[in-house]
């Protein structure tokens, strides 16, 4: 199964950035090889100052050992060793009226001292971070996400989506990151389900990705906008970064793990705005975005 997923995101990754180059028209990815000093190692690809995107990244990564004492404890196991592979991306678009999206598939495996599988599991999702509110642009990511999740069942839609709401929230500012789409983890096999039936279920979210997000970018980028715009999006792209130090499992994970620190923070905007006690005006664009964001939709 690892071999198998693992195949599978080094054929994802090549698919997406070559579909990114291609949309944006200027700027390439650039490939970054690297290792980890305890097993294992990754293909960091990363976009910057293009036409269509300021910054983006399409990572994948493979690594295994001796699982971190941090992560022993949050496991509540002893003396383990893991596997864990995975795509993940974020792309910020340049104009304000793109949004921003998150994806991420993996899969993570943990052995006994013998080396037998003691635990598996898939985990994964995607999700829409816009600037300005487009309700046919969230309509059509949800009803795509839908779409995948109802081929293999017709509950994962409601419930990933309402888990993405749910983790993607900015407790302290009591808001969400974005609009949501889908987050699963922790998928086991059960009676119902097992692990080649998680794997054809999180590939053909996988597979989903560029038809949820890509219609939306080709049919925004060439929009007009203001300073006054572009400034709301650097404001709103900090509480993306609040997110992604203050809450993100994946960045946590990361850190401990002695993973790479540039490609766990690649997800970071290169232009940011943290403007003392903000507030939109009453009744304008950004507001609506921010009520939207405070009280979560269903959108299909």
């Amino acid at each position: 199964m690892k071999d198998k997923f693992f195949n599978y995101i080094h054929e994802l990754q090549d698919t997406i950035t070559s579909k990114l180059e291609a949309i944006d028209g200027k700027a390439k990815f650039q490939e970054d090889i690297w290792e980890r000093t305890e097993g294992g190692g990754g293909r960091t690809r990363v976009i910057e100052n293009g036409n269509v995107f300021e910054k983006g990244g399409v990572n994948i990564s493979g690594v295994h050992g001796k699982l971190p004492e941090s992560m022993q404890k949050y496991f509540d196991v002893k003396d383990a060793d893991f596997f864990a592979c995975g795509l993940s991306l974020v792309l910020h678009p340049k104009n304000p009226m793109v949004p921003t999206v998150h994806a991420n598939w993996r899969y993570f495996e943990m052995y006994d001292k013998k080396g037998n599988i003691v635990d598996q599991w898939f985990g994964g999702g995607q999700d829409l971070t816009p600037y300005y509110l487009f309700e046919e642009d969230a309509k059509h990511f949800h009803q795509t996400c839908k779409t995948a999740c109802d081929k293999h069942n017709p509950e994962f839609y409601p419930k990933y989506k309402a888990r993405c709401d749910e983790y993607f929230y900015n407790a302290h500012r009591n808001e969400g990151r974005g609009i949501g789409g889908l987050f699963f983890d922790y998928c086991k096999a059960t009676e119902d389900m097992s692990m080649q039936n998680w794997y054809d279920f999180v590939t053909e979210v996988g597979n989903s990705f560029l038809d949820a997000y890509i219609p939306i970018v080709e049919k925004r980028k060439d929009l007009p906008y203001t300073k006054a715009q572009r400034d709301w999006q650097e404001i709103r792209r900090g509480r993306y970064v609040e997110f992604n130090l203050v809450h993100d499992k994946g960045t946590l994970f990361g850190l401990k793990t002695n993973g790479r620190i540039e490609s766990i923070l690649m997800s970071l905007p290169p232009h940011v705005q943290w403007v003392y006690d903000h507030h939109p005006e009453k009744g304008s664009e950004e507001e609506k975005l921010i009520q939207v964001l405070q009280h979560p939709k269903e959108w299909v």
